[in-house]
């Protein structure tokens, strides 16, 4: 049996890191990229999609949003479609998925306990849903198969040793140990949460098929499983993304003039697409008037550039400036003589001294 497996679209999603004409171009790419997803079904004959929760932002869907997904899911009929609801998409009273009227094709598991279906003769899927945003219990605990055959797992889980460091109090959402897997009689289990792919002996996480954020980059997208009749699972990735989001960091270090950081900024991005932050590292001349937005129209091949500033300083002579006689040297000295944390007083003094130039372009650290 072949299955197409996908998990955190996260529909809707706000892009607060983009402007509104961006963050609205960004939404458009989810749904482009779940009308791709079935498309991709269709190409390979799959026998069934699997969705492992977050398809959607449960506190940000529209109407327009239950209709897309609901008319996208009934194109592809009689395809079955088998959703496990996540913690951004939790199965609640007020739940897109309680909104649609579905295709006879869509199941949507709605119990917090593992539950069967008949994929095939000899071939059971389990799934389960969250039905509250946080406090989900691990789906695999205390929970074992009750027939034969072969048996997979659909949910939204984390599984420990993947787990990244919590603030203390929040608790992980529906977690898991590997060997669980196995240990429950289960040959394989297609889970959804991380957006990090990763192909495990006895899980599959997909990743989030497009980036919601800058540092979410490599091989994500959707995996395309072949189940065998002993159980074992060949996989194959596909990415789905059309657009991608690509940080970039640039040392204006040497840079004597905007202009100069403008045409090191083009060199940087020639050949790049998609979405790019951009982070200005480095010493800036004293005599550079830049301000990021400067940099916005540098790369127009780009479906979106934002500037952002890092590590930046301005290359002051502290010294030789303290030693004039000068307004500007007596406030170096004054601050220098203070009692000020090290960073707090160079701030301090870089700030003034480009505030006393007359100059408002750059904040720099």
């Amino acid at each position: 049996m072949k299955l197409l497996h996908f998990a955190d679209l996260h529909l809707d999603t706000p892009f607060r890191w983009a402007g509104p004409d961006l963050a609205r171009r960004r939404r458009q790419a989810l749904r482009d990229a779940l009308t791709r997803i079935l498309d991709l079904a269709g190409e390979h004959r799959v026998d069934a999609v699997l969705c492992g929760g977050d398809l959607y932002e449960d506190e940000r869907f529209t109407p327009d949003t239950v209709e897309f997904v609901r008319a996208a899911f009934e194109r592809v009929h009689p395809l079955p479609i088998y959703l496990a609801p996540g913690n951004h998409d939790w199965f609640g009273p007020q739940s897109l998925y309680r909104q649609a009227s579905w295709s006879p094709n869509v199941h949507i598991f709605t119990s917090d306990r593992l539950e069967p279906i008949t994929l095939a003769e000899g071939l059971t899927l389990w799934g389960a849903a969250h039905l509250k945003p946080a406090g989900t219990v691990g789906f695999l605990s205390r929970f074992r198969v009750d027939r034969g055959g072969v048996h997979l797992a659909l949910f939204h889980g984390s599984e420990r040793s993947q787990l990244p460091f919590l603030p203390e109090g929040e608790e992980p959402h529906a977690p898991f140990d590997a060997a669980e897997v196995a240990a429950a009689g289960l040959h394989h289990a297609f889970v959804g949460h991380y957006h990090l792919p990763r192909d495990a002996p006895w899980h599959t996480y997909p990743g989030n098929p497009v980036p919601l954020t800058f540092g979410e980059e490599g091989a994500r997208g959707v995996v395309i499983a072949t189940v065998g009749p002993e159980g074992t699972v060949q996989r194959e990735r596909h990415q789905v993304a059309t657009v991608g989001l690509r940080d970039l960091a640039m040392d204006v270090t040497g840079c004597g003039s905007a202009q100069e950081v403008r045409d090191r900024a083009a060199r940087l991005l020639a050949g790049q697409t998609g979405v790019v932050r951009l982070t200005l590292t480095g010493e800036l001349d004293p005599r550079v008037d830049l301000r990021a937005s400067d940099l916005a129209d540098v790369a127009p091949w780009l479906e979106a550039l934002t500037v952002r500033l890092g590590a930046l300083t301005v290359a002051y002579d502290l010294d030789a400036i303290a030693a004039e006689q000068t307004v500007r040297g007596q406030f170096v000295r004054d601050v220098m003589a203070s009692d000020l944390d090290p960073e707090l007083r160079r701030r301090v003094i870089v700030t003034g001294l480009r505030a006393l130039d007359g100059r408002s372009d750059l904040e720099v650290g």
